[in-house]
């Protein structure tokens, strides 16, 4: 008898949450106004996966927290494409103004699709990002790019990518921010990770990505968070 491999679901999904276990989490949880600025990933971009609810990972965050806070204030400005210097100039303000308690920075990952990125200049650029950042008092949050993201007309590709989550980390550590490792997740092996653009993750990532943020929000919460 053969058997049918059966296809897996948000529900069963080993690396996602249900909604409640999430906003038990998160049950008293201090944020109450949400902001997100960026590019294309903090933006939650990404093609429609079957099973999965075709939401972004910050709109899944803010769901979570909208189920602490039914008030709950969020805003997200990000834009795809948008390089750093682009987010500073044309969404930093608005984020500012909009005075968040918790906040998403980018990671840089359109600052290095250059023919010769210049790493100085793009640290020295997100280190101003994160320092005005910082200055809201909020709770800074960010992640390390996957090492499935890729782009083939960059033979160094993997290596630009180190090199940038090398920056994040050096950036996280400075200013306190919430670091979610991506780079060696083990979604990197999935085959139906990437949207049909092979650059965003399709919405099973992006279920995916919403748990680890939730998850390390808990963490800061001291929560005992499952494995």
């Amino acid at each position: 008898m053969t058997m049918t491999r059966q296809r897996r679901t948000e529900e069963t999904d080993p690396y996602c949450l249900p909604a409640l276990e999430a906003s038990a989490l998160l049950f008293d949880a201090p944020w109450h106004r949400f902001g997100v600025l960026g590019d294309s990933l903090s933006a939650g971009t990404g093609d429609p996966s079957s099973g999965y609810a075709s939401l972004g990972w910050p709109g899944r965050v803010a769901d979570v927290l909208r189920r602490v806070h039914p008030e709950l204030a969020y805003l997200n400005t990000a834009v795809n494409g948008a390089t750093t210097p682009e987010a500073i100039e044309h969404q930093l303000d608005r984020i500012l103004a909009f005075e968040p308690d918790l906040l998403h920075l980018p990671s840089g990952a359109n600052d290095i699709i250059r023919r010769d990125p210049d790493y100085d200049r793009i640290e020295q650029t997100l280190r101003g990002l994160y320092r005005r950042a910082a200055g809201t008092g909020a709770q800074l949050l960010t992640f390390t790019l996957g090492k499935a993201y890729a782009v083939p007309v960059f033979p160094d590709w993997p290596e630009r990518v180190r090199t940038l989550n090398g920056i994040t980390r050096r950036l996280a550590a400075e200013h306190r921010a919430l670091l979610v490792e991506m780079w060696d997740h083990p979604i990197n092996d999935r085959d139906d990770l990437l949207s049909a653009d092979r650059i965003h993750f399709s919405a099973a990532g992006q279920a995916v990505l919403a748990t680890e943020v939730v998850k390390h929000l808990a963490h800061q919460l001291n929560r005992r968070v499952p494995a």
